[in-house]
């Protein structure tokens, strides 16, 4: 079973918490990335990130300076964003660190995929970001199936923890053999379910701890979670979704 989650734009360096353990399997195609990154402008990327004149000026310095094989810290420490914060894997038990190295997979603009230990170098790339690189008209383009291919092991079963905007790289190229569940976290609003960015982050990050926690193989034990005020909902929910309901 693999389950594949979302980057965070906000990243940090440490070096110190953790060793890494391997380098991204696609570094080949990173390095074709940031040496293409490298070729623009200052405005361009501006306007490709889509970020203010501070975050510009932080991330073209790192683009300059970047190096994918030193000072790398394991992908899972480094990434900031509120799933993150919420996994907390910080704070894991060994057991919890060789469960998500087994089973979780982060997808990428700039790695392609990530397991949680693979040493990374802060940078900012969003998938749907519009890279014409190599003759292609973005990154979905340029990864193609390379990221399910990857992902995919032979129990054939993704859980899906991850943004659209991640999620559809994967979706994409799936075969009739694959069991492909999407988990959604929502709350209840004028009588229909609504999922709210912010309180679904917390809840993916919750789901990983959770699953690592418990050594989760079988998806059918995901709807034991009860965390953070959520409910299974079994009549919302089938055999390609698992739905939650926050409730106050």
């Amino acid at each position: 079973m693999r389950i594949i989650l979302s980057p965070a734009k906000k990243m940090n360096v440490d070096t110190d918490t953790l060793e890494y353990q391997g380098l991204p399997v696609f570094l080949d195609e990173t390095q074709e990335i940031l040496d293409w990154l490298r070729k623009q402008s200052a405005t361009d990327l501006q306007k490709l990130w889509g970020c203010n004149d501070k975050i510009a000026e932080q991330n073209i310095k790192r683009i300059k300076e970047m190096d994918i094989r030193k000072r790398l810290t394991p992908a899972i420490l480094s990434y900031e964003g509120i799933a993150y914060q919420y996994m907390a894997p910080a704070v894991f038990e060994d057991s919890c660190f060789d469960y998500v190295q087994e089973h979780l997979r982060i997808l990428s603009g700039f790695y392609g995929v990530l397991r949680p230990m693979d040493g990374v170098t802060p940078y900012r790339l969003e998938m749907q970001a519009k890279a014409a690189i190599s003759g292609c008209r973005d990154l979905y383009e340029l990864w193609g199936s390379k990221l399910y291919n990857e992902v995919k092991d032979d129990s054939k079963v993704i859980i899906n923890l991850a943004s659209k905007e991640y999620s559809k790289c994967i979706e994409k190229y799936l075969s009739s053999d694959d069991c492909y569940i999407t988990v959604t976290f929502g709350e209840m609003v004028n009588g229909k379910l609504v999922t709210k960015g912010t309180y679904a982050k917390m809840a993916r990050g919750e789901m990983v701890r959770y699953m690592a926690e418990n050594k989760i193989t079988d998806p059918k034990e995901i709807r034991k979670f009860d965390r953070l005020g959520y409910i299974y909902r079994e009549d919302l929910s089938d055999d390609t979704e698992i739905v939650f309901e926050r409730r106050g």
